[in-house]
């Protein structure tokens, strides 16, 4: 069991002796999350190139350091018990290989941050969340992801739809085909809709959800649960919607053929996709 050699006073068991059962195991997750990318980070930091990555590196193992301690009183704080967990050690053959799974770690910790604290009003819980969100390796993978369209283009699909925050973000618009990430969040759905004159494919890379299709759009008699790896074919004039009935943030790519958005659309929140499609 790997636990980390610090106490701190309990302030809060009176205080939220009933904490939601989800913050508690987002803050232990935590805990093992950043517990692993300080395994990781150490690695690096013996493999390092050069003596400024060594430098960040040490900054870097430095921060992450406090964070764990931080996620570590808070769960005592919260329970009244000390933690303890095992973590899964990342292999790596090359430092940059190394460097791109620490990447991966740190954006899906952001994402499950900013989550857990929607569940919480509690300011402490909050505070020790959000500034998790706001550190980590710069990256292709914290970067805006682009329309690569008209153009050759080769791409990890499963990893650029889970770095994907945006409620949709178009990735590749040509003149008969566009692929299009989505991030929607828990209890949201898509929105109820229907494409007359196009085919869509949608796979689900994390996440699971209900899909709903019919002939009109008061009568949805097709319902199917969908999880990881599941692809939806909804064919042109279908009437369809897809919820979120999971507990974390459901990522896919949609395929339309033709198009269906203007080339590089980007909807931060699924308003800001409503509000688009009544201007136009």
């Amino acid at each position: 069991m790997y636990q980390y050699p610090y106490y701190h006073q309990n302030y809060f068991r009176n205080v939220m002796p009933e904490e939601n059962q989800q913050v508690v195991e987002g803050i232990l997750d935590g805990m093992k999350r950043e517990a692993s990318v300080i395994d990781l980070y150490s690695r690096l930091l013996t493999i390092a190139p050069d003596e400024q990555k060594r430098e960040d590196m040490l900054k870097l193992l430095e921060y992450k350091s406090y964070q764990l301690r931080q996620f570590f009183d808070l769960y005592i704080q919260v329970t009244g018990t000390q933690p303890s967990y095992t973590i899964e050690q990342v292999s790596f053959q090359r430092y940059e290989e190394g460097l791109e799974k620490a990447q991966e770690l740190e954006v899906e910790g952001q994402e499950e941050y900013q989550h857990i604290c929607t569940l919480t009003q509690h300011p402490q819980v909050q505070q020790v969340l959000l500034r998790a969100t706001k550190n980590g390796l710069p990256s292709e993978a914290t970067r805006a992801i682009k329309d690569y369209g008209r153009e050759p283009y080769v791409v990890d699909i499963e990893k650029v739809t889970k770095k994907n925050r945006n409620f949709r973000t178009a990735l590749w618009t040509g003149e008969h085909l566009q692929v299009t990430l989505m991030s929607i969040k828990v209890g949201e759905d898509i929105g109820l809709e229907t494409h007359p004159n196009l085919d869509q494919f949608i796979r689900i890379e994390q996440g699971q959800g209900l899909v709903q299709m019919g002939d009109r759009k008061d009568n949805l008699d097709y319902e199917k649960k969908v999880y990881d790896d599941y692809a939806i074919l909804i064919p042109a004039g279908k009437w369809h919607n897809l919820t979120n009935t999971g507990k974390q943030p459901l990522k896919l790519y949609s395929i339309y053929a033709p198009p269906e958005h203007p080339f590089g659309t980007v909807h931060k929140t699924k308003a800001d996709a409503i509000a688009a499609e009544e201007n136009e």
